[in-house]
C-alpha cells in the first residue's frame, strides 16, 4: 500500500511512472514489478551492511534512563494477555537444513513439479558457496487459516482483543500473504458472500483492510456486512482508535519488533476500538521466534514489570552480513500455485531439499554463508572479552537451521579456549535467563541470528530505556572499516508523521554524538591512535 500510494502521488505530480502490478502476467508487467520490488522494504540495507551487527546502549544513555525512568505498565498474574502460535505446519516445524559441501557448491535452482508431472523452474542461478547453510520450509495455508479461524473465535470467548503481529516490511513476500489470510478469515463471511463483487473491485486482502474498505466505499451493502462482522467478532487491537485504524488495516502498520514490546511495556495492554486499554491475544503464527515474546509475558506475569532504575542492559551481536537467513529470503519465497513438490537442486545435481506442498502454501528458502557465520562468532567472542558480561548464543538445537549453525559455533569457541564463557540456549530459555540476569542489575549479550537481532534490539531497549531509537548500531565490515549509527528504522516514519500532523520535528543530536564517539574508539583500536581514543571517550 505504501509503494502504491507513493507511485500515485508521483503520477499526480506529472511523473510518467507505471502502476505497480499486483498480479504480473506479461513480461512487461514482470519487469516493472521486479524493478519496484528492488526498492521495497529494506532492499538497500544489505548492500550497505556487509558486516555483522553490534548493538548496545551507550553508557550515558543507560545511566540517564536509570536516573530518569520511563513509565511502565503494571503486570498482574491474572492478565489474560498471551501469545498464540500454530501447533504445527508452520515454518518452524517444516524446516529442513543442510550445509553445502565443496562438491555441491555453485549455481543452484529451485524446481516445482505439479501433480501432473509438469516441471517449472521457480529460481535459477542461485550462487551457493561451499559451507553455506541452506534451509527450506513452508507454512501450510490450510493449517494457517484453521488456526486463525480458531484464534479469532477464542479471542471473543476469552474477552480479549485480537491482534496479529508480523514484519511485512522485511518479510515482504511471506508476511503480506499471511496478513491477507488474517483479513480474509476475519471477514470470511463477507468475502464468500461478495466474492465476485470484491474481485471486480480489485480487492486483495494482502493489502489490508484499509485498502478493502477504500475499494468498497461506494458499495453500501458490502460495507454494511463488513461493519456487522467487526461488531460481532472479537474486537481488534487498534493502531489508532481515534481514527478507527485497526490492526488489520495496513500490513506495515503493526511491525512485530515495535508492537510486541509496546504491549509488554504497557503491562500486556493494547488499545481497543473504544479507546481503552485491554488485554490482548497476540497472534504470531510461526513458532521460530514467538517463544521470545511468550516467555517474556509469562515471566512478567510471575514477577511484575521490570524496574528501569535498577535493570542491567542487553547488548546484541547479530548475524546480519550478506543477507543472512530469513531477511535474505525474498527472492526464494513463493506462494505455491498447485499441489506438487518443491526441490532445491544444487550444482552437482544433488537434491538438497525436497518437500511436498499444496496450493496456497508459502514456501521459502533462506541461507547464510560460512564467512559471515565465522565473523559473527568471533565478534561475539570479542564483545564478551571486552565486557566480561554473560553471553548467550540464542540457538535451538532442536531447530534444523540452528543445529547447523551450532556445528560452526561450538568448534570455534573450543578452538579459542572460551567455550566456558558462553551458553547456547533456545530462544525461550535464553529469554528467561536474560530477564533473570538483568533484573539483578547485571548485563547480558544476546548473540543471535538476523531476525532475532531485529526483535531483541527493540524488545530489551524499549523495556530498559523506553525506546530503541538511541541504541548504538555498529557494523564492523568484513572487509575492513565500519558503519556507526544510532537509532531504529521504525523511528523515522514516526518523526515524519509527527512533523506532518503537529509541525514538530522530534529530533536531537545525542545519537550522532554517541555514534561519533564509538567511531573514534574504533579508529583508535585499528590505528593505535591514542588521541582518537581520548576524544571518543570525551564525546
Amino acid at each position: 500500500p505504501q509503494l502504491s500510494a507513493a507511485i500515485a502521488e508521483l503520477q499526480e505530480q506529472g511523473y510518467a511512472l507505471p502502476d505497480y502490478p499486483e498480479e504480473a502476467t506479461t513480461d512487461e508487467e514482470k519487469s516493472i514489478r521486479a524493478r519496484y520490488d528492488a526498492i521495497k522494504g529494506s532492499a538497500v540495507n544489505p548492500v550497505l551492511r556487509e558486516g555483522n551487527s553490534d548493538r548496545r546502549a551507550a553508557r550515558a544513555v543507560k545511566n540517564y534512563a536509570m536516573k530518569n525512568p520511563h513509565s511502565m505498565g503494571e503486570w498482574v498474574s491474572t492478565s489474560k494477555t498471551h501469545v498464540a502460535s500454530m501447533d504445527g505446519n508452520d515454518f518452524r516445524s517444516n524446516e529442513v537444513s543442510a550445509t553445502v559441501t565443496d562438491a555441491q557448491a555453485g549455481p543452484a535452482k529451485i524446481e516445482f513439479t505439479d501433480a501432473d508431472g509438469n516441471v517449472s523452474v521457480l529460481k535459477d542461478g542461485i550462487d551457493i558457496l561451499p559451507g553455506t547453510i541452506v534451509d527450506a520450509t513452508f507454512m501450510r495455508a490450510s493449517a494457517l487459516r484453521d488456526f486463525l479461524r480458531s484464534e479469532i473465535a477464542k479471542a471473543k470467548e476469552e474477552g480479549v482483543l485480537f491482534s496479529l503481529h508480523m514484519k511485512a516490511t522485511m518479510m515482504k513476500v511471506s508476511d503480506p500473504i499471511i496478513f491477507g489470510h488474517a483479513v480474509s478469515v476475519y471477514f470470511e463471511e463477507a468475502f464468500e458472500k461478495h466474492a465476485d463483487a470484491l474481485a471486480a473491485a480489485g480487492v486483495n486482502p494482502n493489502s489490508g483492510l484499509g485498502d478493502v474498505l477504500d475499494r468498497i466505499a461506494d458499495q453500501p451493502e458490502i460495507l454494511a456486512d463488513f461493519n456487522v462482522i467487526m461488531a460481532d467478532k472479537a474486537p481488534m487491537y487498534m493502531v489508532d482508535s481515534d481514527r478507527g485504524i485497526t490492526n488489520l488495516h495496513v500490513p506495515s502498520d503493526v511491525i512485530i519488533d515495535a508492537s510486541m514490546p509496546a504491549v509488554i511495556r504497557a503491562g500486556g495492554k493494547g488499545w481497543g476500538p473504544d479507546g481503552k486499554p485491554a488485554d490482548t491475544k497476540c497472534v504470531i503464527p510461526d513458532n521460530c521466534y514467538a517463544p521470545v515474546y511468550d516467555e517474556t509475558i509469562n515471566y512478567f506475569k510471575e514477577t511484575g514489570a521490570l524496574d528501569p532504575t535498577t535493570s542491567g542492559a542487553v547488548a546484541n551481536v547479530g548475524l546480519m552480513a550478506q543477507k543472512a537467513e530469513e531477511y535474505g529470503s525474498h527472492p526464494t519465497t513463493f506462494e505455491i500455485p498447485a499441489n506438487g513438490t518443491i526441490r532445491y537442486i544444487v550444482a552437482n545435481g544433488d537434491v538438497l531439499h525436497e518437500q511436498a506442498v499444496e496450493k496456497g502454501d508459502i514456501w521459502r528458502s533462506s541461507s547464510v554463508r560460512k564467512a559471515p557465520i565465522e565473523d559473527w562468532v568471533r565478534l561475539g567472542i570479542s564483545r564478551q572479552a571486552a565486557t566480561g558480561s554473560q553471553a548467550i548464543f540464542w540457538l535451538d538445537e532442536t531447530r534444523a537451521h540452528d543445529a547447523e549453525l551450532i556445528k560452526y559455533v561450538t568448534p570455534i569457541l573450543e578452538a579459542e579456549g572460551v567455550a566456558d564463557k558462553f551458553q547456547i540456549l533456545a530462544p525461550r530459555e535464553a529469554t528467561r535467563v536474560t530477564l533473570e540476569t538483568i533484573r539483578t542489575g547485571a548485563d547480558s549479550i544476546a548473540i543471535s541470528g538476523n531476525v532475532l537481532r531485529d526483535y531483541l534490539t527493540d524488545l530489551f531497549p524499549i523495556l530498559e530505556l523506553g525506546t530503541s531509537a538511541k541504541m548504538l548500531s555498529i557494523v564492523k565490515l568484513m572487509q575492513g572499516g565500519g558503519m556507526f549509527e544510532t537509532g531504529a528504522g521504525g523511528s523515522a516514519p514516526k518523526h515524519v508523521q509527527q512533523l506532518v500532523e503537529e509541525n514538530h520535528l522530534r529530533w536531537d543530536s545525542l545519537g550522532e554524538f554517541c555514534a561519533l564517539g564509538e567511531s573514534l574508539g574504533f579508529l583508535a583500536d585499528v590505528t593505535g591512535n591514542s588521541k582518537a581514543a581520548v576524544l571518543g571517550t570525551a564525546v
